[in-house]
């Protein structure tokens, strides 16, 4: 799948389950990984980014760090993450670019517009992806 950029965010998806969304430049979902709850961010970035390719990656200082930001000049990949304030050296980054970050915030508040998707009423992990799948279709059918 190519896109010029791709966005990576993260979402608490009800009791200790977070979903990591990868969406493309217009904010749909590329895919996702669920994470347990209280797992780092960054564990999740590697399967979402496999076989993927993009000219640059927009996300929140939550993957702020050195493997995904050597991933991504390996990759030649525009990187376009906030900074963590206690950064050693810190990376200039396109704030113009950054901006465009909205675009998965938006998927997420949508996302939780179902209701069954806020309140992960479903038991199993696979069938909450089904009603992110089937959310994510209807989302993008609008």
């Amino acid at each position: 799948m190519e896109t010029r950029s791709q966005a990576i965010g993260r979402s608490k998806g009800g009791m200790t389950t977070k979903i990591l969304a990868l969406t493309d430049a217009l904010g749909n979902l590329v895919r996702f990984e669920l994470l347990p709850g209280h797992r780092f961010d960054t564990v999740g970035v590697e399967p979402l980014l496999t076989g993927v390719s993009f000219g640059a990656l927009l996300a929140d200082k939550a993957f702020d760090c050195n493997s995904i930001i050597d991933d991504l000049n390996e990759r030649g990949a525009k990187i376009v993450i906030f900074q963590n304030p206690r950064r050693s050296k810190p990376m200039n980054i396109d704030k113009e670019i950054y901006k465009w970050r909205h675009l998965i915030e938006n998927f997420f508040c949508k996302l939780k517009e179902f209701k069954r998707f806020a309140m992960k009423a479903d038991k199993t992990d696979d069938s909450f992806k089904a009603i992110i799948y089937i959310a994510a279709a209807v989302i993008n059918s609008k």
